[in-house]
């Protein structure tokens, strides 16, 4: 039996881009139709002779919906009686706060500037939802960023004084995840990396980071997943060299640079999920110009969080994301490390426990195996850094 479709013009901002139809019970992409902006169609989506990949479409459009992994995703869809998360973000016409594309219906005359949620308000009945709370399902709106958010961990989108931040939760009975972006945070404020800057908030008991949307009305993130999607990776090239090719392809500038700064936060903090949808670049979204590296965030799966106290130190296997599958291979992708100052970090630990002292989660055991969990990351990544200057620099492991 032929799925039923709804025909829409996708949109970035007031630029009409292709049109197609969406499955009314599917939520996937049916057909495309006509492509009038080829430069606006989203990076990594293939456009070749005025057509466009409905494949690759249809794996963007997935990827900008609430992944299945989300905590709470499914007994949510559930009780709204929807099939999947697709249909959600169909419900807020794809609007975002990472970007500017969006659906329009066809034979509308829907405009962004009323309809984005960088300038207009919105509903945050999802994410009470998301966050547990009861409803009426004949009274809820739909109309949400949380639609479109991604990621595994509890979150959702408000307006504070006018901003809008999101709030995001943690894991586990320790729920560290918090803690650990504001603890990230600190340290890239002590080494003057760019940086979102995180706060802890308590609701009901738990704790919760808090952090201001860094994308504005007239920019946007694209991730490092969709920027390497450019071009297929040549088997001899590494992950890293592809990357740093295909942001000198688009002319992002600063690249290697911020990417030195990642990995060396992503080693002190031990980050186990530096994946490639949460680091990428800014681009003004009118002129299509990349300004640069995204400031860094999502650098809660850190520290250690889902390890007994134990557990807690310097050589424990660890995950690690982005280029390498270990810690101490991927640093040495670092080109330079004159720009950074161990000094800055002097006193790390006992800001560490100002911010985890309160905690019901984190108790004097788990906060002292944390300090010295980081103290002696510190000592290694000296070691590692006055190595690399001795011999002029790491060899090439890319």
């Amino acid at each position: 039996m032929a799925q039923t479709g709804k025909d829409y013009i996708l949109m970035h901002k007031n630029v009409p881009v292709a049109d197609f139809t969406l499955g009314e019970d599917s939520g996937a992409i049916l057909s495309v139709g006509t492509v009038y902006e080829c430069a606006h169609v989203p990076v990594g989506i293939p456009c070749e002779k005025g057509i466009m990949d409905r494949r690759a479409l249809n794996l963007w459009w997935r990827g900008r919906s609430i992944p299945e992994s989300r905590m709470g995703i499914s007994e949510t869809l559930e009780k709204l009686e929807l099939s999947n998360a697709q249909i959600l973000a169909q419900k807020c016409l794809g609007l975002s706060l990472s970007d500017q594309y969006w659906i329009r219906p066809r034979n509308t005359a829907l405009f962004w500037e009323q309809m984005n949620f960088f300038e207009n308000s919105f509903s945050e009945d999802m994410g009470r939802i998301l966050f547990g709370k009861s409803f009426e399902k004949g009274e809820v709106s739909l109309f949400s960023p949380d639609n479109t958010s991604d990621g595994w961990l509890k979150k959702k989108w408000v307006i504070l004084k006018g901003k809008r931040c999101l709030i995001k939760g943690g894991s586990g009975a320790i729920s560290q995840e918090p803690y650990n972006e504001v603890i990230a945070s600190r340290i890239m404020d002590r080494l003057h990396i760019s940086h979102v800057s995180y706060s802890l908030l308590m609701e009901e008991g738990y704790p919760y980071s808090v952090c201001e949307n860094f994308v504005t009305p007239d920019t946007e993130l694209i991730t490092a997943w969709h920027i390497m999607q450019m071009e297929k990776k040549p088997n001899h090239i590494s992950l890293y060299r592809h990357y740093l090719n295909c942001c000198e392809r688009l002319g992002i500038p600063g690249m290697e640079k911020s990417l030195d700064e990642m990995m060396v936060l992503d080693y002190l903090i031990a980050n186990e999920d530096r994946h490639q949808n949460n680091f990428g670049a800014i681009r003004r979204a009118d002129t299509l110009q990349y300004l640069g590296a995204a400031p860094i965030f999502d650098s809660g799966t850190s520290l250690w969080w889902d390890k007994p106290a134990g557990m807690i130190k310097p050589d424990v296997k660890l995950t690690c994301k982005a280029f390498k599958t270990s810690h101490e291979e991927q640093i040495k992708l670092v080109k330079d490390f004159d720009w950074l100052d161990f000094s800055a970090l002097s006193g790390v630990e006992e800001e560490i426990c100002e911010i985890v002292g309160d905690s019901l989660f984190i108790d004097r055991t788990r906060c002292k195996a944390l300090c010295e969990g980081i103290r002696e990351r510190i000592k290694r990544l000296e070691k590692i850094a006055l190595s690399a200057d001795r011999v002029g620099g790491y060899p090439l492991v890319e």
